[in-house]
């Protein structure tokens, strides 16, 4: 577009105020059909021209010398359409994305009025939520529809110090504000899960009415974390004790199911221990039939006759059996002992696949015998969270290597899993969790019937081990999944339960990795079940807010499936190219003021806003505010700050020592 030579150079006074003019980012008025263009300043540039095309008396004596000519790229952006007039006969507009028509040269452009500013940034459809104010705009409200904003994830992006944090605290602050407004002053029925990696939160929403606070070492306002071992799955305990795919997995997998469904009978039969062991035989000479071991080779026939001796030990009889439990226990005893009879010394015949299958039937219908059934056959899923001890899945791990006969291979699985029940750091936070329940946890950190018990849960993993830390919030962010997805389906009319899961420092738990590893370690299987949020979450009313400072190392798969950006200052090169990647070409242009963005600034995008929009976040008090401040060095070296206040900071290294090395709690314990 080019300006005409008569149209303001810096301010313009055809609005009603004065406001500068041209302004890169600013908004334009275009005259069309529907009623006016909206369109958006991309750049201004000037070139130098021969003649300048002035209007009315010309004086052909003089000699023109060059004459700048300014020229602007627009960006269309919507539609701002006339609607009447309200009650005060002021003009009514409302803006719409997208364009249909677009002008022609020599169309008019014209510079909106105060009202028409208003109506361009504050026009939407259920704008409940008060976020700021956009300096573009003539200060116009910035508000933002929750279902928009949360139901289809959003990505906070930002350096540090940019004031990410701040904003995330806020548009929870301040969404549960209107929601408590709605309900005439009540808590509303909300739930906001904040996995806090570096302890930010604990106190950002004390004023706020139940709001629960977890973290590995309780206080008086702080319960303790608990995700006990049973929560884990096979997926992340295989990660966890990198349990190799060949021979450690599934003997892993067969020892979980064994342990989760060993524990759930409360009183255990002589007659329910050998159903048990005889649904583990028939799952285990299954695996044999399948891999073909017995009619291999005479080295392989032989391991399975020494492995059928060994079970052979466990078909004891028992004065507690029924008398056709007992009966079948004894047919199978004269079959198996026949079996290994026919194939003695140390290179027997290799079994023939008829005795193999003869010998499963006797099995399965011993099993049967006993109570069992076709479906019992390792009955329950690996992953179903049922209680039970770390020293239970030892002891099982060893029985399931036993009779699959690779004990030699899962020792270092199991030395990885004792490293766990011994290290008391960790216990605290995997421990068996007697008294924990399953309903009682997903009560205290997704919330009560009507959120009775609070609308936020502050999860503080600032002293969560290394070793266990991206599996801790896997399990916690999957089971929360699971458990919106679990409510879903026993709603007939498909309602569901609306949460929002916020990941603080996002990029060291939702990092990109390579998928061409066999075994993937505990950060991709982190990673993975943020994934599986971001793709299936909003279906089970489960919306997932990111922060972070490093959008590059993030998953591209969560980024793509981000519809809002709040992007604060971001001065990396590799980070702005990503973001520039994620936002169509046409709003590109308004990402160059990323770099020079002051603090509370930002630019929203994407489903939440009608239209990009750059917004001054409302400011929070400072007790409001995450414990994210920039380190006060002056202050600290000067003695007093910008006010004059003295300052003091003292250090007891000794209590930080015996804190570090638990030295009161070693105390403790040898003096009762």
């Amino acid at each position: 577009m080019l300006l005409d030579i008569e149209s303001p150079d810096g301010l313009s006074l055809n609005t009603g105020t004065p406001r500068p003019f041209p302004r890169i980012n600013g908004y334009v008025l275009i005259p069309s059909d529907e009623g006016y263009l909206v369109a958006q300043i991309e750049w201004i540039t000037i070139e130098r021209s021969q003649y300048p095309k002035r209007k009315g008396m010309q004086d052909f004596g003089l000699v023109d010398l060059p004459y700048p000519l300014r020229k602007v790229s627009l960006n269309p952006l919507g539609v701002l359409a006339y609607e009447g007039k309200d009650e005060n006969s002021e003009n009514v507009y409302r803006f719409r994305r997208g364009v249909e028509s677009y002008p022609t040269v020599g169309d008019a452009v014209l510079l909106p009025t105060q009202n028409q500013l208003r109506a361009i940034v504050e026009s939407g459809d259920n704008r409940r939520v008060l976020i700021g104010s956009s300096p573009l705009a003539a200060n116009a409200k910035v508000m933002v529809d929750p279902d928009r904003l949360f139901g289809r994830h959003l990505a906070v992006l930002g350096n540090t110090g940019s004031g990410k944090s701040c904003s995330v605290a806020g548009l929870i602050r301040w969404s549960m504000d209107e929601a408590r407004k709605a309900r005439a002053g009540n808590d509303p029925n909300a739930r906001f899960i904040v996995l806090d990696p570096n302890g930010e939160y604990a106190k950002t929403f004390r004023d706020m009415s139940n709001v629960r606070v977890y973290a590995v070492e309780p206080s008086k306002d702080v319960n303790q974390l608990q995700v006990p071992l049973w929560f884990w799955n096979s997926v992340e305990w295989s990660a966890f004790t990198q349990a190799s795919a060949k021979a450690q997995r599934p003997a892993l997998v067969q020892a979980l199911r064994s342990v989760r469904d060993g524990l759930f009978t409360a009183t255990v039969t002589p007659s329910h221990e050998m159903r048990r062991y005889l649904r583990t035989l028939v799952s285990a000479i299954k695996v044999e039939k399948n891999s073909g071991s017995p009619w291999k080779s005479a080295g392989q026939a032989k391991g399975f006759r020494d492995r059928l001796n060994k079970w052979k030990e466990g078909l004891t009889d028992d004065a507690a059996f029924a008398q056709a439990e007992s009966s079948a226990l004894n047919d199978l005893n004269t079959e198996a002992t026949h079996l290994t009879n026919a194939h003695q010394g140390d290179w027997p015949a290799i079994f023939t696949r008829g005795e193999v299958c003869a010998l499963l039937v006797k099995m399965s219908e011993t099993h049967s015998a006993f109570g069992g059934s076709d479906t019992d056959i390792l009955p329950i899923d690996a992953d179903v969270p049922r209680p039970f001890t770390g020293d239970q899945l030892l002891r099982s791990i060893e029985a399931t290597a036993e009779l699959l006969g690779m004990s030699e291979y899962v020792e270092t699985m199991q030395m990885r899993i004792r490293t766990v029940l011994s290290d008391t750091r960790m216990k605290v936070v995997s421990g068996a969790a007697k008294e924990l329940t399953l309903d009682d946890w997903l009560i205290n950190h997704i919330g009560d019937d009507q959120a009775s018990n609070g609308s936020v849960t502050i999860i503080d993993l600032s002293l969560v081990p290394a070793e266990v830390l991206h599996i801790i919030t896997a399990v916690i962010a999957r089971m929360t999944l699971e458990a919106l997805q679990r409510y879903r389906r026993q709603h007939k009319e498909g309602k569901t339960l609306p949460t929002v899961l916020v990941m603080e420092e996002a990029h060291s738990f939702i990092k990109r990795y390579n998928d061409d590893f066999e075994n993937h370690n505990s950060a991709a299987i982190c990673c993975q079940v943020f994934e599986k949020i971001a793709r299936e979450g909003r279906k089970f009313g489960l919306g997932l807010v990111l922060s972070s400072q490093r959008p590059s190392e993030l998953s591209p798969t969560v980024l793509s499936q981000c519809n809002s950006y709040l992007l604060h200052r971001i001065s990396n090169d590799r980070d702005q190219e990503l973001v520039h990647k994620l936002v169509p070409d046409n709003l590109r242009a308004l990402l160059r003021d990323l770099p020079s963005l002051p603090s509370r600034h930002a630019i929203l995008l994407g489903w939440a806003s009608e239209l990009p929009v750059l917004v001054q976040m409302n400011l929070l008090p400072e007790h409001h505010r995450p414990k994210s401040d920039d380190p006060d060095f002056w202050a600290v070296w000067s003695g007093q700050d910008n006010t004059g206040k003295t300052v003091e900071r003292k250090v007891d290294w000794k209590s930080i020592a015996d804190d570090w090395q638990q030295v009161n709690k070693a105390n403790s314990k040898s003096n009762p």
